[in-house]
């Protein structure tokens, strides 16, 4: 039987109940086969977000523990079901000496929902240099709370939003408010799952057109993540065109860190009459 939530993402969790790690604890069912087992009510298609941090976890299961993600690219191809466990079918493309490379495909009733490449690096020492800086906001700690919408264990800080009424906040802190373990593939993950959330393309919304579903998501992993400390979401929209909208953004720490970078495009179609 699979394990199921007494709550909504976003409502509150049962007593002694993390429902954000439950999500993230997968079955191995072979060893590059895993399950996802954790069901739940929900009123709109599975989100993305979950999906790719779990297909990211299961990617890393499969290479060397020291080997943590640099980057993942996503492709939404179906819509997934938040009542019916997903599986992800690992495929071991190369390990190299300080790179693996991984494909991951989540199916659902035997059909294909998503997939994804994602890579992974042995870190090594090199340059640091950083030319994005963090946006100048509120510190959390003087910021007004944020509902963030159908997120597990996640709080959100408001912050002034660089665009006129936006519809979708592109500026925001967030946090996970589930005792994680120090496992840096983990932190990744629960960062993919945050990465989907929101849209930058609400600055660019029309009464005739809109953002709507996810077509395909990347992200590149700077440095590790706490991601039960503050981070800063940024998205910044740059094009509506042929019925899609693409728009990137950056994660930082709240010491100004870049974190990772991320770009998603979505639907972007006129409304139906």
């Amino acid at each position: 039987m699979e394990p199921t939530l007494d709550t909504a993402p976003g409502g509150p969790a049962a007593p002694g109940h993390d429902p954000l790690l439950t999500m993230l604890d997968l079955e191995r069912i072979e060893s590059d086969i895993f399950r996802a087992g954790m069901v739940f009510a929900e009123p709109y298609a599975l989100y993305g977000g979950q999906v790719a941090a779990q297909a990211l976890l299961a990617a890393g299961r499969t290479v060397e523990a020291d080997r943590l993600p640099h980057s993942l690219h996503g492709y939404f191809l179906r819509a997934g079901d938040a009542t019916l466990p997903t599986v992800f079918r690992v495929y071991r493309d190369r390990d190299g000496r300080s790179f693996s490379a991984r494909r991951v495909v989540a199916t659902q009733r035997g059909e294909v929902i998503f997939n994804m490449s994602s890579s992974f690096h042995l870190r090594q020492e090199g340059v640091e240099a950083q030319l994005s800086t963090m946006p100048e906001v509120p510190d959390p700690a003087g910021s007004e709370p944020y509902p963030i919408p159908r997120l597990f264990s996640m709080e959100g800080r408001a912050v002034p939003q660089p665009h006129e009424d936006p519809g979708y906040p592109t500026r925001f802190w967030a946090r996970c408010t589930s005792e994680l373990p120090a496992d840096p593939l983990l932190h990744a993950s629960v960062l993919t799952y945050l990465s989907d959330i929101s849209t930058g393309l609400g600055p660019l919304r029309t009464d005739e057109a809109k953002p709507g579903s996810s077509l395909d998501h990347a992200v590149w992993f700077h440095h590790p993540a706490r991601m039960d400390d503050w981070v800063l979401t940024d998205l910044v929209p740059h094009a509506a065109a042929a019925g899609r909208g693409w728009y990137t953004g950056s994660l930082f720490g709240a010491d100004g860190l870049l974190l990772a970078s991320l770009a998603q495009e979505t639907l972007f179609r006129n409304k139906r009459r």
